[in-house]
């Protein structure tokens, strides 16, 4: 007979979230004051995977020294606030001594799987001392490695989950365990069939909660990071942004794909599969309220908000030969798929392909995308000219295509800038415009004080 479970409420908290004692306090508040939080899913501490990224790549003996000294020093301020220190202190050194090792490693011969194996430590020494706090607080707590269920591909970096395998895992070994406790585990990592650690790529932990969310037919996933909900824009760029406090799927999914912060682009997926709500809120300020995704909201607006992603990378190929325009487009996406190349955006003319590429959320980071293999792949058959040093904004709506006026809204408060591509019509929902990183935020101002002030 098939054990049917309760509903439960995944719980994913950021890096500002757990990023020392009193942030982890406040998130075991939040924990505590759901009944139906069963499953708690933890980022690292802010700041300890920017410093795990830099030892991948190997540093110098004095530098490896520094970052090791702040890595430590992040992990036991945390620890010197518990009641019983020693409980925990040892586990957090074996991990500290592992990253030592793995970074000395780094300097004689780094590589993406080696990188992703270190990278990992930050959520595995959150997760155990987030499930310490709950301990210390009479809280039934049990930790979790999130990597015997997470089956990835090997694409270190930016893994993909293997789906099957995944819910199979969860239902054999995770969905037990929270009849009896709270379980703390991590986001952003996995592990291939190989038994590699891998990663999800750079905000992957949201991906995680969803995946897991999912897996566990949840009753809703929640979202606890340093903003309470999704804004028109990013507040820190326009200051006037405005919480929206229902949103859809689509176009939260769209605002996460073209760069806004809050979500992981692909967070709402899994999310989407099953109808399940998905709640973000500020774990400084539970009380502030949030915005609540899901399948469809009344009325939706023709402009919903505007959405930044850096690190762009512009690609313009001209064809080397007089060839027919479609031979021309196969040549090239062809060898953009043998190296598995995410192309953001094309436009294309006769004789030339403009494509976008982002570099975002690799764990490598934006040097990475256009490699020494690609470009010589690519200038085979055409003349490569790159363009560094770009974001695209994006307006999300709905319905634009159809609208009239969209164009004049847009462009004409964006005469002062440098447009360096326009993508619109491939999407009903969106307008895309790439332009220098520099003007960004000023594009993003002027645009938001049209459109939503």
């Amino acid at each position: 007979m098939t054990r049917i479970y309760p509903p439960s409420v995944v719980a994913k908290f950021g890096g500002t979230s757990v990023a020392d004692f009193d942030a982890m306090n406040r998130s075991a508040s939040i924990v505590l004051a759901d009944q139906d939080v069963r499953l708690v899913v933890l980022s690292a501490s802010a700041g300890v995977t920017n410093l795990l990224v830099e030892l991948s790549e190997g540093l110098e003996t004095h530098q490896q020294l520094d970052k090791l000294e702040t890595l430590r020093a992040i992990q036991y301020n945390i620890i010197s606030r518990l009641k019983q220190p020693s409980v925990i202190s040892t586990e957090i050194d074996n991990l500290l001594n592992n990253i030592r090792h793995l970074a000395q490693m780094a300097t004689v011969s780094p590589s993406d799987a080696l990188s992703d194996e270190l990278v990992s430590h930050g959520e595995l020494m959150s997760s155990l001392l987030f499930t310490e706090v709950l301990r210390e607080r009479y809280a039934e707590a049990g930790w979790f490695d999130a990597r015997s269920v997470m089956c990835t591909n090997s694409s270190f970096g930016c893994a993909e989950p293997e789906l099957s395998t995944l819910h199979h895992q969860v239902e054999a070994h995770l969905r037990p365990r929270l009849e009896h406790a709270i379980i703390v585990t991590q986001g952003f990592i996995g592990r291939d069939a190989a038994g590699h650690t891998t990663t999800l790529g750079r905000g992957g932990s949201d991906y995680t909660a969803t995946l897991l969310g999912e897996a566990l037919h949840a009753a809703r996933v929640d979202i606890w990071t340093d903003v309470a909900g999704i804004y028109t824009t990013d507040p820190r760029i326009a200051p006037r942004a405005k919480r929206i406090d229902h949103i859809s799927f689509s176009e939260a999914s769209d605002m996460a794909a073209y760069g806004a912060k809050v979500l992981h682009p692909a967070t709402l997926l899994p999310a989407m599969r099953k109808s399940i709500p998905v709640f973000v809120g500020s774990s400084k300020d539970a009380a502030a309220g949030g915005t609540l995704v899901h399948n469809t909201t009344d009325n939706p607006p023709r402009y919903r908000a505007l959405a930044v992603r850096r690190k762009q990378t512009l690609l313009r190929l001209h064809s080397l030969e007089s060839q027919p325009s479609c031979a021309f487009l196969a040549q090239v996406f062809a060898i953009l798929a043998r190296h598995t190349v995410a192309v953001g955006l094309v436009t294309t003319s006769e004789n030339c392909i403009a494509l976008a590429l982002d570099a975002t959320h690799a764990t490598s980071g934006e040097d990475h995308i256009l490699t020494t293999a690609l470009f010589t792949a690519l200038s085979s058959h055409c003349r490569v000219e790159v363009e560094t040093g770009l974001a695209l904004v994006t307006l999300v709506g709905n319905q634009l295509t159809q609208a009239a006026g969209v164009c004049k809204d847009v462009f004409a408060w964006l005469e002062e800038h440098t447009v360096r591509m326009i993508c619109h019509g491939a999407s009903n929902d969106n307008l895309c415009i790439l332009l220098p990183a520099d003007d960004a935020d000023s594009a993003v101002r002027a645009l938001h004080s049209r459109l939503f002030e």
